[in-house]
């Protein structure tokens, strides 16, 4: 296998990926059963988050929210109204998640 210098993650993602299909190859070539290649893993996989976490961010962000949406309306600074207007779209994204997590829970 070849050695390769740290570098970015995109170099380590496709370094795991080679050697992860170099085994797949090994393991066709001794006749082992394999059903399919899935991916390694997701990064979006990865960030489980758990309800009171959800809300930790959340009310976080509204709070942002609110600060930014003042400081643009009281005190007419422009730069504060792109900050709210990012702090909407990670609040929709959170909330998304919330419900997500919401109805898991639910299930068990």
């Amino acid at each position: 296998m070849k050695s390769r210098k740290s570098g970015n993650f995109s170099d380590f993602f496709l370094f795991v990926l080679e050697s992860y299909l170099q085994k797949m190859i090994i393991n066709l070539t001794q006749n082992l059963v394999v059903v399919s290649i899935k991916p390694i893993f997701l990064l979006s996989n990865l960030i489980k988050y758990t309800m009171k976490d959800l809300l930790v961010k959340i009310n976080a962000e509204i709070e942002t929210f609110k600060v930014e949406s003042e400081s643009l309306t009281e005190k007419g600074i422009k730069a504060a109204g792109a900050r709210a207007r990012k702090s909407t779209l990670e609040i929709e994204k959170l909330l998304k998640e919330f419900r997500k997590v919401s109805i898991e829970e639910s299930k068990k």
